[in-house]
């Protein structure tokens, strides 16, 4: 039974969301929902998770899982919206602990703050395998953007969060606390050991100068033969130089700080403070 596969894309964070269900018992997942996020005026809004929920019960579907790929740097995560709306299990690979501990020292946040990856359902090991009707997903550790990048691998896809981008746009950045360029090539090379024609679904896409159309899913041989980070003979030392030269000339993304904060706590904000307002802490870097 092949995967139904249905793709939604938020234009403010180039992110795509993706509903995967079993036609058969209408079983489904969700992975990376995008909750909205107007960082000038500090509002939420749900535009890009009701498209979500409209399909989804349109559908009559039944989600068994929300799905996150890694700890996102670049929006804040709709999990805990579409658990309470739809229903399901919140689910990310089980090294989020790492990156939980990491950025609570970034932050200076509160010894309260469980760093054991307890605000999520879920903590998939590699090669773990879990069943949605009669689909059958497979976990894959991929780290190298983060420690906790994980994919998942159902029929003849694998949704492989921000580890690869279009071959026209290359790799993911490895500069983040903990990233790796060494641990990204070795993952990437995992992915691409896979079947030519298995089909990567992919977190985020950009366009290029030269192509201006958003696209979400490529292939292995496509990345393979033209992927313009890495190819079929490029050394790990080639790439790790490549990509360590590329990252040190990047901008943090703009809403790291508020991404990570809310998106370590399993997509929930800050406790509120006396007022009863919550607040995003913002480190600074002082002359």
């Amino acid at each position: 039974m092949a995967a139904v596969i249905k793709h939604f894309f938020d234009h403010a964070s180039n992110t795509f969301t993706y509903v995967v269900h079993d036609s058969e018992t209408n079983t489904g997942v969700v992975i990376d929902p995008v909750l909205n996020y107007e960082a000038s005026a500090g509002k939420c809004t749900t535009e890009s998770a009701a498209e979500v929920i409209e399909y989804v019960k349109s559908q009559d579907l039944r989600i068994v899982y929300i799905l996150e790929t890694h700890i996102h740097a670049d929006h804040l995560s709709a999990t805990r919206i579409l658990k309470k709306t739809l229903g399901g299990q919140i689910g990310i690979g089980r090294h989020v602990t790492e990156v939980q501990q990491t950025f609570a020292n970034v932050f200076n946040i509160d010894t309260d703050f469980p760093q054991d990856g307890s605000q999520f359902d879920v903590l998939f090991e590699d090669e773990a395998t879990f069943k949605v009707g009669n689909l059958t997903f497979t976990v894959w550790h991929t780290p190298g953007h983060t420690p906790a990048c994980i994919s998942f691998l159902v029929d003849n896809c694998i949704f492989v969060g921000d580890t690869l981008f279009m071959p026209d746009y290359g790799t993911a950045r490895t500069d983040f606390p903990a990233g790796s360029a060494k641990s990204l090539y070795q993952s990437i090379q995992r992915i691409l050991s896979l079947a030519d024609d298995t089909q990567i679904f992919l977190c985020h896409d950009y366009g290029t100068a030269s192509r201006k159309e958003i696209c979400g899913q490529t292939s292995v041989a496509k990345q393979k033969n033209n992927n313009i980070h890495l190819g079929l003979h490029t050394t790990e030392a080639d790439f790790i130089s490549l990509r360590e030269a590329r990252d040190s000339k990047l901008k943090a993304p703009a809403l790291l700080y508020q991404s990570v904060q809310f998106n370590i706590r399993s997509g929930q904000f800050p406790p509120a403070e006396q007022n009863g307002t919550h607040y995003f802490k913002i480190p600074l870097r002082l002359p």
